[in-house]
């Protein structure tokens, strides 16, 4: 991870920083402090931390990952090189920007949806951005929420495209766990209640609703139910959930609500670093 963090660093830097190699004397030292300039749930400070130490400068983080912050509040004290500080500035913002709005979101809409359904999983989903798949699914665990797959080694999940090629919902399951290994769960991906059933009887762990209505869920659930099946499988709902209908998902009791838009939606926090000589 600190080759990719450095790496980030080197393609913002290019060559050199003009700027402020022509403005900045060499060896002059600096301090400075990042600050919060709005409300919500900071994350990425290890991540942060470990550029710091990298380049050796010293900080003093003053928050930790998860903890809650508020407008005009201290996050992290730096201190070093004032060249360095610089020219690492925008790298160590972005990160702590973008990871602590995917945290905020995340916090928020689960501390909502738990409001109407109190054991509910919010999950994210592979819809990040290329490179920083890592960084975006440990913000929205930092938020409360569950980072579904990190990779496609992670667990089996059949998706339409899988089944269409196999033939079935039943023979997809099947397959699927005479070639797995039994530590890996099976998830597959249905569309009506027909193959959600077919699928739990097939032995798959996780069945995932795709782009059901939450009525049409509700009667996924209680034929489930009816059939002595619910227990034994646990249910997802996924596709065009959004901040708008969420809470009717939360409300028909499904397990797990997996959702793309609390990382390829969420909003960066404001936050800045103020520097000064030392």
């Amino acid at each position: 991870m600190k080759d990719i963090l450095k790496q980030m660093v080197y393609e913002d830097i290019g060559f050199e920083d003009i700027t402020t190699n022509a403005l900045i004397p060499e060896d002059l030292k600096a301090r400075g402090k990042i600050i919060a300039k709005e409300n919500g749930i900071i994350a990425g400070m290890d991540i942060v931390g470990c550029l710091i130490d990298e380049f050796g400068l010293k900080k003093s983080l003053i928050k930790e990952n998860g903890d809650t912050i508020a407008a005009n509040e201290t996050i992290l004290e730096i201190s070093g090189d004032a060249r360095l500080i610089l020219s690492l500035e925008r790298t160590l913002l972005n990160f702590l920007m973008r990871m602590s709005g995917i945290a905020t979101l995340t916090f928020n809409t689960l501390k909502e949806i738990r409001e109407v359904n109190k054991n509910v999983i919010l999950a994210c989903t592979r819809k990040t951005t290329p490179g920083l798949q890592i960084f975006e699914k440990k913000a929205v665990k930092i938020g409360g929420g569950d980072t579904h797959r990190f990779r496609l080694d992670d667990c089996v999940l059949i998706k339409d495209n899988h089944i269409e090629i196999v033939g079935s919902v039943k023979d997809a399951v099947i397959i699927a766990k005479n070639n797995v290994s039994f530590t890996k769960k099976i998830e597959i991906e249905v569309e009506n209640v027909e193959d959600a059933i077919t699928a739990a009887k097939a032995g798959a762990d996780i069945i995932m609703l795709d782009n059901m209505a939450p009525s049409k869920i509700e009667t996924v659930l209680s034929s489930l139910e009816a059939q002595n099946l619910r227990k034994n499988v646990l249910i997802e709902a996924s596709g065009g959930i959004n901040p708008e209908n969420i809470i009717e998902y939360a409300k028909t009791a499904v397990d797990i609500i997996s959702t793309g838009y609390i990382t390829h939606s969420a909003k960066s926090l404001d936050i800045s670093l103020e520097i000064t000589q030392k």
